[in-house]
């Protein structure tokens, strides 16, 4: 008989008008890294909600056992004093505090009411060292990157005595590096015999993982595969997760390049925080109608820099250059002049920069053209929806309707409204961040051929992403940028992976 700590028989989840899951059942081995895949919207994390006690005991049909006994819980705290503890993909750190007042919020180290900073310091200081983070426990959450504060998360979850942990998309906005040192971690804590649930779509990541994978479709359980069977494949896991074979990740596409549609020159931007240091150095970079081009870089490169401060300079200070649309020299000095000198930016935080998670599609989809649906100053609110509604039919959104809340769609349709309302911009140039980070294989695909939609239609358009087969997968011609300087441009049937890591890694120590 298999020693499972975790058993969930029966879990049924509906909200007013959707049923998120049904009949879902998860059996999860003691001391085992256990992956769920699935697609965006198929209920991997409304199940690790129900588990954790998110959703509590009531709100949800079916059975939870946990070390043997069933499990009603009320609260997260309910579900943490078991050792059940669940790191979300939105990192729940108080930005203001130091590391070791996060580690330990709620959980104060309190002598008699007081708390005994020194005890507090020194313990964070031994788990810190536990999970390979060598930052003095007084430093700010502020003050430290993203990688950084996932292992604070995760330190503040063996402070409270962790058995099963629970992560969430947690390396979704980690480069390599920090994505490694991340998985090297969990193995050692499965070593421990601490048991790990992880949420992931990087499939690669899974599959080097995983001891055993569970695939989620459509808010029902698909079937669990066993890694020691040494027969699970990428393309099983993806065929359980969209119900057919993917035999192509990237759809056909055939390139009709035209004139110039946009010429970067010499162009310079320094940091706002760092004085005199230049974060993009004399970069010259030329789109093409009806081209899509990758720009690859490390963390830290300046991709996101560059690609900001040509839209608008909504990042940077002294910044030279000169900006040239097919042939003429423009300014985009502000955001309002880069969109209409047609130029759009897609930021890589759709949550916190690129939608307004609060409002409808609708809304959103308008919200960088409004000029377009308006006169004397009115909006025409039957054009703003006819204008909303062709998107979510043409690009495939999947809502009832332009007034759903765009924080309720999954990442893949939040993706698809992003682009919308660039698309509706009439932007001639369209720079891509990260399009598809945080999203599922199926919905990718359906972004990659929106993409090709576009640059068909005649726009070019510049792709940053820090995967390299998605880069190749796509691009008609790839950019490398190494410490703020394009080191190396590849066209599409050069291109390999050790060719651009080569580029991406030139002139760095």
């Amino acid at each position: 008989m298999t020693d499972d700590i975790l058993r969930m028989r029966g879990i049924t989840k509906t909200f007013p008008g959707v049923k998120a899951l049904q009949d879902v059942n998860l059996s999860v081995r003691r001391g085992e890294i256990h992956a769920i895949c699935g697609e965006n919207g198929a209920g991997k994390s409304t199940l690790m909600k129900v588990l954790s006690g998110v959703y509590p005991h009531g709100s949800y049909e079916g059975e939870i056992s946990f070390d043997g006994e069933p499990c009603r819980f009320s609260d997260i705290r309910d579900s943490e004093h078991r050792g059940i503890v669940i790191i979300h993909q939105e990192l729940a750190l108080s930005p203001q505090l130091s590391i070791a007042e996060n580690i330990f919020l709620g959980n104060e180290q309190a002598t008699r009411g007081l708390i005994d900073w020194n005890r507090t310091n020194a313990e964070a200081a031994a788990l810190l060292d536990r999970v390979g983070l060598r930052e003095n426990p007084v430093t700010t959450i502020s003050d430290i990157g993203v990688g950084k504060q996932q292992l604070v998360e995760i330190a503040k979850a063996l402070s409270k005595k962790v058995r099963l942990l629970i992560l969430d998309e947690p390396t979704a906005a980690l480069n390599d590096e920090d994505s490694e040192h991340l998985l090297d971690l969990l193995r050692g804590l499965r070593d421990e015999g601490i048991t790990c649930v992880i949420i992931s779509h990087k499939l690669n990541e899974v599959m080097a993982i995983a001891d055993s994978i569970t695939i989620l479709r459509d808010g029902r359980t698909i079937e669990t595969l066993d890694m020691a069977t040494g027969e699970v494949t990428e393309d099983r896991i993806i065929a359980g997760m969209v119900g057919r074979a993917l035999e192509n990740r990237f759809p056909p596409h055939e390139p009709q390049i035209g004139e110039e549609a946009l010429r970067i020159e010499d162009w310079t931007v320094h940091s706002p925080t760092q004085r005199g240091r230049a974060v993009v150095s004399g970069v010259n970079m030329t789109l093409r109608k009806g081209e899509i081009v990758g720009l690859a870089g490390l963390m830290g490169a300046g991709r996101t820099e560059l690609a900001m401060s040509i839209f608008g300079r909504t990042y940077g200070t002294n910044i030279s250059g000169r900006l040239f649309k097919e042939g003429r020299p423009i300014e985009a000095r502000s955001v309002r002049e880069a969109i209409q000198n047609g130029i759009a930016y897609a930021t890589e935080d759709r949550k916190r920069y690129g939608l307004n998670l609060i409002e409808d599609i609708k809304r959103n989809v308008s919200a960088a053209a409004l000029s377009k649906l308006a006169r004397r100053g009115w909006v025409n609110d039957n054009e703003e929806f006819r204008v909303a509604d062709e998107y979510r039919s043409s690009m495939n959104i999947k809502a009832p309707s332009v007034s759903s809340v765009t924080g309720k769609l999954s990442g893949g349709n939040q993706q698809k409204v992003v682009l919308a309302k660039w698309i509706f911009t009439d932007a001639d140039v369209l720079i891509l961040d990260e399009p598809t980070r945080g999203i599922d294989v199926g919905a990718k695909y359906e972004i990659y051929t929106i993409i090709n939609r576009l640059a068909d239609s005649g726009k070019a358009i510049l792709v940053i992403s820090s995967e390299l087969p998605e880069l190749l997968g796509l691009c008609d011609r790839i950019y490398a940028l190494s410490a703020g300087r394009i080191t190396g441009e590849v066209q599409r049937g050069d291109a390999t992976q050790e060719r651009i890591m080569q580029y991406m890694t030139k002139g760095l120590d």
